[in-house]
């Protein structure tokens, strides 16, 4: 009997430039083994040389998005494994995807899986989410990104505290600490990330990409660098047919129906 892959992916009928990576894994909630981690390599490899991809949704099959890693191979793994960097680096590849990335949140997000989730550039949740890093719990670290990504995200007080602690919390609380940019109902959720989707994908797909690069590269050059990059990418978009063909689209239309970004 063949296994079902660990990885699906659909490109949506609805929206234009909306592709849709399912983790299915339903029965461990999702838990990331090595199967699935190779997976999504492969996954990644396919969808980074797709130019027409505008949105890309993460979300996990069955009840939860991914409850974390697959313990009984994590208890397994020594120094040397450490080093290797196995989730590190296919979620530092999701960080680094061309287009904007959203995670779909339902029901758990511990440990790798709310690592996987701040990989992504945004995050949409089920009132019944639950994220975490629980690793101290189980005598490790969040070593997949959680550490700097969850303080960049929420700031050092609260990463401290939710890595320290290893608490678990809410979809209420998420949003308060700027974990997540909007929630919606456990019928809805997957819709209202696909609502968010639909807004990125009307928009011009080159412009979109070199501003989530830009912000991206942000945080590791001087304010100078800083500069020098966006005037670097508006030049890049001042010469792009697509700035000459919207604009003009803009300027043709009656007054009473302008809308200015």
């Amino acid at each position: 009997m063949n296994e079902e892959p660990r990885v699906l992916i659909e490109t949506d009928v609805e929206i234009d430039g909306l592709v849709i990576l399912t983790l299915n894994r339903p029965q461990k909630k999702n838990a990331l083994d090595q199967q699935m981690v190779d997976a999504l390599h492969q996954a990644m490899e396919t969808l980074e040389s797709d130019p027409t991809i505008r949105c890309l949704i993460v979300r996990g099959a069955g009840d939860a998005f991914v409850a974390g890693a697959d313990i009984a191979q994590l208890r397994e793994r020594r120094a040397a494994d450490a080093h290797e960097g196995v989730n590190q680096k296919i979620f530092r590849r999701i960080a680094e995807f061309p287009a904007p990335t959203i995670a779909a949140v339902h029901g758990w997000a511990l440990g790798g899986g709310c690592e996987l989730a701040i990989a992504c550039d945004l995050r949409v949740c089920s009132e019944d989410a639950r994220f975490g890093q629980p690793e101290v719990a189980l005598g490790i670290i969040p070593a997949a990104g959680g550490t700097h990504r969850l303080a960049r995200l929420i700031g050092l007080g609260h990463a401290r505290e939710l890595i320290f602690t290893g608490r678990i919390i809410d979809a209420e609380e998420a949003l308060r600490l700027g974990l997540v940019n909007r929630v919606a109902s456990p019928e809805l959720w997957l819709q209202e990330a696909k609502k968010l989707a639909r807004k990125i994908c009307k928009n011009a797909s080159g412009a979109v990409r070199l501003a989530k690069s830009a912000v991206n590269q942000a945080a590791d050059l001087d304010e100078t660098q800083r500069d020098q990059l966006e005037c670097r990418y508006q030049a890049i978009c001042f010469e792009s047919p697509e700035k000459m063909e919207r604009m003009t689209a803009f300027l043709e239309k009656p007054k009473k129906k302008r809308s200015n970004p």
